[in-house]
């Protein structure tokens, strides 16, 4: 018989809680770590790198395809000059698919990180995760069929790159909605530099949205510039493709280690507790 079932009933509670609590599982602390929401303290460093993938994507689509994958104003104004004069450019039509896109890109992602929870880890690595995905299908339609010679041309091999691109574009766009961020949306530019130079505090010392708002424009000319530097080389559209999937998996990987929300540590620490 169990040597604990022979003592008196009022001394077995003391001997077996000193019994040391098992320790969780490794499968246990990983569901865990995905499913903790992460802290947006900082986080805005991932959204002004985002920044930069904006402008390698828009820059190298645009002197290529001559339309943009991100910034959607652009688009809107093509289109509609588009369909004042539908006869003189091809450009619109692509304007066009790329704003769809993009919008219903938009509708999907923002449903997926209502639905599951915003900043749950495991959400914002998967959002990443699909934007990575849609990236290297792109780039690899672009490697294999090539880019044409001629911008007006409207293949699959051209529209197809331009849709995928542009729907994953809004992913960042709406994390920058779920940290609170919602300045950082990294497909505008317009609003920032009117906040930036409307600041009271624009030469201050310390001022952390003056520096957010100084980060965009700069990371997103960097962007712009190297986009460029590719769409002019024998990389071509292609080579800023891999470029902005390797940075979409450096986001990645930075979720899955970014620090947990402290409040959202304490509310699981408390329920393990009563458990």
């Amino acid at each position: 018989m169990n040597g604990f079932s022979e003592l008196p009933d009022e001394e077995q509670p003391l001997l077996l809680g000193r019994r040391k609590p098992q320790s969780r599982s490794l499968s246990a602390r990983w569901r865990s770590h995905l499913t903790v929401d992460v802290d947006r303290d900082w986080a805005d460093v991932l959204l002004i790198l985002c920044y930069l993938i904006t402008g390698l994507l828009d820059s190298s689509s645009i002197s290529v395809w001559g339309s943009f994958v991100s910034m959607q104003t652009g688009n809107t104004v093509y289109f509609a000059l588009g369909l004042a004069a539908p006869h003189e450019s091809t450009r619109w039509i692509k304007s066009g698919v790329s704003l769809i896109s993009f919008c219903v890109g938009s509708f999907v992602f923002s449903r997926f990180h209502r639905f599951f929870s915003p900043k749950r880890r495991w959400v914002l690595c998967a959002s990443f995760v699909a934007q990575l995905a849609l990236t290297v299908t792109a780039a690899a339609i672009v490697t294999v069929a090539g880019t044409p010679e001629d911008k007006e041309e409207i293949g699959w091999h051209v529209l197809l790159p331009i849709a995928l691109v542009a729907f994953q574009s809004c992913g960042q766009a709406v994390m920058s909605r779920t940290l609170k961020y919602n300045a950082l949306t990294s497909v505008v530019l317009t609003s920032i530099y009117c906040d930036l130079f409307s600041d009271v505090e624009l030469f201050a010392l310390k001022n952390a949205e003056r520096n957010r708002r100084v980060g965009a424009p700069v990371f997103l000319l960097l962007g712009a510039f190297l986009g460029g530097r590719f769409a002019h080389s024998s990389l071509g559209v292609a080579g800023a493709l891999w470029s902005a999937s390797v940075l979409k998996l450096v986001v990645v990987a930075a979720w899955l280690v970014w620090p947990a929300d402290p409040a959202a540590v304490r509310e699981e620490g408390e329920v393990e507790r009563r458990a």
